[in-house]
């Protein structure tokens, strides 16, 4: 009868203790802790970056996380975009189809074609392959292959500079020794057809000193400050014979070298295109400081959505490519700092000045910052408080060659470090270090030419 009663007992409760002899049986296994990719890693060195790609590409919770906690100003339109479309699995941009764009670069003898008015063919083209990289060199060298040769979009206006190389060296469209243009490429766009396309190096690779050397050595990462989008836009539409509506003329003439309207909204903000150097460094993304940047996820979030608004929401890139870019950006380096103009003691003199009247805000490893309300920088505030990206303040610009960094502020509207310091400059805000006494202005200066 006992027998009877404790297999009953032992087919009603299989984890119960046994009718024999005290024995518990055997406990249930846990479920194995997945270990965490990574532990050990310092943060923002390349096998920590490296260790992100798993949860970027394959992990959607993960990249919805990331995307959500980059947002440092939930409420303005750029933010909320994302929030409705971003990191939904089976619905909003994540439903769209990937596109592997067909292109070439724009070697001499495509410019020629293009510069006779003829279309070369888009047959043969090849899209970027993704290979298998597992290293940081291995995404960074596939990453490189993206900033140069995957277009962002079509964009026709620079057919009109590569026909009158006069007008393309005004606009920035500079040549390389070997007759290519570096940042555009020759593409098959969405519908087919043969287009001019845009890549990252069009606005972020430009020659040492911005205008053509005689070795045209053009350096990655590096603003290209003549690029003028607004007169080649004019130069296009003339070209045509198209009519311009007075207010896109006016508007296009304004943003000059360097500058360019990219926001969401109507209103007409130019915004000073960034060096991209010590991004790692960097915990805020944008001007506005519109993204904070946590780890390689926010980064890797706004290039794949930056491709996708570029497309007008017609395709999403591989994301693949997507973290090759960033990893590539983390990979870029400066050229190397000229040589401190004194002695010693008078560097390190332009050190405690330079500590003491801009240390609080340009705190990080490469001279940026926590972000500053815009009340306190006082410099325009439609950037910072529109509704497209605006946070309520600006980001300290980085200091990495910053005397090769004119124009300067946000919206660069300062031509000079010398007109950044000067008390009698005109243009608002900013006026931290404009009350030196002369001598230490002249060691804040030579300090910063030196960084």
């Amino acid at each position: 009868m006992r027998r009877a009663l404790c297999l009953i007992l032992a087919l009603l409760f299989p984890i119960a203790a046994g009718c024999h002899g005290g024995d518990r049986g055997s406990e249930p296994t846990p479920e194995p802790v997945a270990a965490d990719p990574l532990a050990g890693l310092e943060p923002w060195s390349d096998p920590w970056i490296v260790a992100h790609a798993p949860s970027y590409l394959g992990d959607d919770r993960a990249r919805r996380a990331a995307m959500e906690a980059s947002l440092t100003a939930p409420e303005n339109l750029y933010s909320r975009t994302r929030l409705g479309s971003y990191g939904r699995v089976r619905a909003g941009w994540d439903a769209l189809p990937e596109w592997r764009p067909r292109s070439r670069p724009l070697d001499a003898a495509l410019v020629a074609a293009i510069a006779r008015g003829e279309r070369p063919p888009v047959d043969g083209l090849e899209a970027i392959e993704e290979g298998t990289p597992r290293t940081f060199a291995e995404w960074a060298a596939l990453g490189e292959r993206v900033f140069h040769e995957l277009p962002l979009r079509s964009e026709p206006f620079w057919e009109v500079a590569l026909r009158d190389p006069a007008l393309g060296e005004a606009v920035g469209l500079h040549r390389a020794p070997d007759g290519s243009v570096p940042g555009l490429v020759w593409m098959r766009d969405l519908d087919g057809r043969g287009a001019i396309g845009i890549t990252c190096a069009i606005c972020h690779s430009a020659p040492q000193g911005h205008s053509a050397p005689a070795d045209g050595a053009f350096v990655s990462g590096r603003a290209r400050r003549t690029l003028d989008y607004g007169r080649v836009r004019l130069a296009y539409f003339e070209s045509h014979g198209q009519e311009i509506d007075p207010i896109a003329r006016a508007r296009w003439t304004s943003w000059g070298p360097g500058r360019a309207d990219v926001l969401e909204d109507v209103a007409d903000v130019p915004i000073a295109i960034p060096d991209l150097w010590g991004l790692r460094h960097q915990r805020l993304l944008t001007q506005a400081g519109t993204l904070t940047h946590a780890s390689p996820l926010a980064l890797a979030i706004r290039q794949e959505t930056q491709y996708v608004q570029a497309n007008h929401l017609r395709t999403r890139p591989p994301r693949a490519l997507m973290f090759a870019l960033t990893v590539y950006l983390y990979s870029l380096a400066p050229p190397p700092p000229p040589a401190f103009e004194g002695t010693a003691r008078e560097r390190e003199a332009g050190g405690l000045v330079f500590a003491n009247a801009c240390g609080r805000c340009h705190s990080s490893a490469i001279g940026s910052g926590e972000l500053v309300p815009v009340a306190e920088i006082g410099t325009d505030p439609e950037l910072a408080t529109g509704s497209a990206r605006g946070t309520g303040g600006y980001r300290p610009a980085a200091l990495v060659r910053v005397a090769d960094a004119a124009p300067y502020l946000h919206h660069g509207a300062v031509p000079s470090l010398e007109s950044l310091l000067d008390p009698a400059r005109t243009e608002p805000g900013h006026r931290f270090g404009m009350d030196l006494a002369p001598a230490d202005r002249d060691l804040l200066l030579r300090y910063l030419r030196s960084r």
